[in-house]
């Protein structure tokens, strides 16, 4: 297909672009170098200062949709009106007003608004619609495609899979033509919940490794050296999932003489939390909070580490990671990798082959992982190197791009 061909796709998004969503900038522009031809709709304008380079290759149109409907209340009339003139409004609203029984918040009218001003605005070549994130975003699109009649697909993740009600997934399931999800934990999730089964596939994210430089050469740091300490990363908003606060726990218990310094990367609203928990454990000048970089900045900081962190665990509301891109990021810089055996993360790292594996929430057995290998550059190293292999022999994006590609091409229907 040529790229001056109309796009046939709408894939939209909560929000865009956003450096915390690698695996879906790398998904978009994976999509363009394969000659699918989309546009970008999304539901809020970013809030992120800087940008990848990867948004910036991507040449989609893009287009926002009302983030809040006051504030662009002409263009919701416009969208209202028109979805009174549409067929899809008899199918639409007995399924808006069932979800509006069960869910009576502002939001569920903020969704129906957006989707009356998507039904309008989609341009006449539209076929199909896909989404990614099975929660809010997913209403939109639905109701949307009900009112233009179009059929729609989505891309679950994580916290979507898990906080969103059984009654909302299963709906949501059933009306879409196909989903797919990025790891075990969240497609056994959601396969529960689908009739017929094998309705939603399992397709890993992958990196495409053709982004990231080779890996450096890294010296033999033991934390004996307090002018040469060793040194952990971590990379991820700083919110319940992560297990920040369990992170800096552990720090607080390793052994007084070992030298170590750790730099987090990413925003998130418990960060000024954090940085009061490193205060009064007095860890604030062993710690560098970087905030929100762009990959580059992020794939310098690993380079220049010993070891990738990162303790995730459930959060109250239910929330919980997938397969964190940044753990394979890590491993295409040779870096052993201490995580928790939780969600997707032991979907790639195996206990002792990749890293080190400790249950969710367990501090000591944390610290304990952490103080093993800054004391040993050279199991750090043989672990390295079996997470680059890893990453190289079974989680390249490639497969995975070909894959979803494939399918929005027969749901637009090209060639038809």
């Amino acid at each position: 297909m040529s790229r001056s061909a109309p796009p046939r796709i709408a894939i939209a998004m909560k929000g865009y672009p956003r450096l915390s969503e690698t695996f879906i900038a790398q998904e978009l522009l994976g999509l363009q170098q394969r000659d699918v031809a989309f546009e970008i709709w999304s539901l809020r304008h970013p809030t992120d200062a800087d940008r990848h380079l990867m948004h910036k290759q991507i040449t989609a149109p893009l287009r926002y949709l009302p983030e809040y409907l006051h504030d662009e209340w002409a263009r919701v009339a416009r969208g209202i009106l028109a979805a009174l003139l549409r067929r899809g409004l008899v199918r639409l609203l007995p399924v808006f007003l069932r979800d509006l029984a069960r869910d009576r918040t502002r939001n569920r009218w903020r969704r129906f608004g957006q989707a009356c001003v998507m039904a309008r605005e989609l341009p006449a070549d539209i076929r199909h619609l896909h989404v990614h994130y099975l929660h809010t975003p997913a209403s939109v699109i639905r109701y949307a495609a009900m009112l233009r009649g179009l059929s729609w697909s989505f891309s679950a993740h994580a916290k979507d899979i898990w906080t969103t009600p059984d009654w909302e997934k299963r709906e949501k399931i059933a009306d879409a033509a196909w989903g797919v999800t990025c790891t075990q934990d969240g497609h056994g999730e959601l396969e529960r919940l689908s009739d017929p089964p094998g309705k939603v596939a399992l397709v890993y994210h992958g990196l495409e490794l053709t982004r990231f430089p080779a890996p450096v050469a890294r010296s033999l740091r033991d934390g004996s050296d307090a002018a040469d300490p060793v040194r952990f990363v971590t990379v991820g908003r700083a919110v319940a999932k992560k297990g920040f606060d369990d992170l800096l726990n552990a720090l607080a218990r390793l052994p007084r003489l070992l030298q170590w310094r750790l730099t987090h990367i990413g925003g998130g609203e418990m960060l000024k939390a954090l940085k009061q928990q490193a205060q009064a454990l007095g860890l604030a000048d062993r710690i560098v909070w970087a905030g929100p970089k762009a990959q580059g900045e992020v794939i310098a900081a690993l380079q220049e580490a010993d070891i990738f962190v990162l303790p995730s665990k459930q959060a109250g509301d239910g929330d919980r990671d997938g397969l964190p891109n940044v753990v394979m990021e890590a491993a295409s810089q040779k870096l052993p990798i201490v995580a928790t055996d939780f969600a997707g993360i032991p979907e790639f790292v195996r206990p002792g082959v990749e890293g080190l594996l400790v249950p969710p929430g367990d501090v000591d057995g944390l610290a304990m992982a952490l103080a093993e290998l800054a004391g040993s550059p050279e199991k750090r190293a043989v672990l390295g190197e079996a997470a680059f292999l890893r990453l190289t022999t079974s989680f390249s994006a490639a497969a995975g791009l070909d894959r979803i590609a494939g399918m929005l091409r027969a749901s637009s229907g090209e060639g038809a």
